[in-house]
């Protein structure tokens, strides 16, 4: 995620639709965006693997949101990634209108899901007390930032709030009760 978003900085045009969806540096990094979202599933549930007995209800709330909310805004980058640069080949006059009705609903609601979801999940890492404290708290920052994740630079910080735990489990005895239940 954050490599991506490092990439398309400089080519990101909020103003320039069709010559940023026509961009083939910006459409082989949306491909790559995408599969780092999916893997972000993966990883939101690895996390809450570890965390899962002291976590309680409050954190199974958080990992159903962060999923939740990932997907939503996994869709609309699929949207974005596949469909909207096939549209900017074959009617790029399409990119200049307004977005209204449901395109706007879905996609305010992708971002919401997103910034609650991801929030929700770092609060209740942060109760459950299983990862470093500051690690939890850039998640929910990254989370509630995130809620523009699809426009750089809006998704580094919850991508690196995410390396930092994974180096950080990678490094750190799985607790016990996570050994066992693999063994």
């Amino acid at each position: 995620m954050v490599l991506v978003e490092l990439v398309i900085f400089p080519i990101v045009d909020r103003d320039d639709h069709v010559g940023t969806s026509t961009n083939t540096v910006y459409r082989v990094s949306g491909v790559v965006y995408f599969v780092a979202f999916c893997l972000l599933l993966l990883a939101v549930v690895a996390a809450y693997g570890w965390q899962a007995r002291k976590a309680g209800r409050f954190g199974v709330v958080g990992v159903i949101a962060a999923m939740v909310g990932t997907m939503f805004l996994a869709g609309d980058l699929w949207f974005e990634t596949f469909y909207v640069t096939y549209v900017a080949d074959i009617a790029p006059e399409v990119l200049d209108a307004d977005p209204s009705g449901l395109i706007v609903i879905g996609a305010v609601s992708s971002y919401l899901l997103f910034a609650i979801g991801w929030a929700l999940f770092g609060i209740s890492s942060l109760r459950a007390g299983v990862f470093p404290r500051a690690i939890c708290v850039a998640i929910v920052i990254g989370g509630l930032l995130g809620f523009q994740a699809l426009l750089p630079p809006f998704g580094i910080p919850l991508g690196l709030a995410m390396i930092w735990l994974g180096v950080w489990m990678i490094r750190t005895p799985a607790p016990a009760d996570v050994t066992e239940a693999v063994s």
